[in-house]
């Protein structure tokens, strides 16, 4: 019986030894494909660790807000939104007054959120933006 469990015993000594050994042998590409599937999604940032963001010099103009917030959904007109240039879209929204059409963009109306997705843009900047988008109509 002795015989028969000093078999078994290096026999599992040997199942281990060797699946450990063949797990040492992955390759460098396999630890790299490996590293990228647990890699984490995001960073974290200590506070004063967060890069350094330059004051604004000024307003910017209605064509700047346009092309970097606005176009997303005014140059194609998603969800109904009046598209640039396009006096269709714009002439029932202008009839209601600038006022109006002022307080929409500036506090959201329908699909479209406050300032757009401008939450740092001024009142003023967005009143630039609506200028420019009905500017050539």
């Amino acid at each position: 019986m002795d015989m028969s469990r000093n078999i078994l015993t290096l026999l599992v000594t040997a199942i281990a030894f060797s699946s450990t050994a063949f797990a040492a042998k992955i390759s460098q590409d396999q630890h790299d494909a490996i590293a990228e599937r647990i890699r984490p999604v995001g960073n974290v940032y200590l506070a004063g660790a967060e890069p350094v963001k330059a004051e604004p010099s000024g307003p910017r103009d209605g064509a700047k807000v346009y092309g970097t917030f606005c176009v997303a959904c005014h140059g194609s007109g998603v969800n109904g939104a009046p598209k640039i240039g396009d006096s269709g879209d714009w002439a029932p929204r202008i009839a209601q007054g600038k006022d109006t059409l002022s307080k929409h963009a500036i506090n959201g109306f329908n699909a479209m959120p406050a300032k757009g997705t401008c939450m740092d843009c001024s009142d003023d900047e967005i009143v630039a933006a609506i200028e420019h988008m009905i500017a050539g109509l």
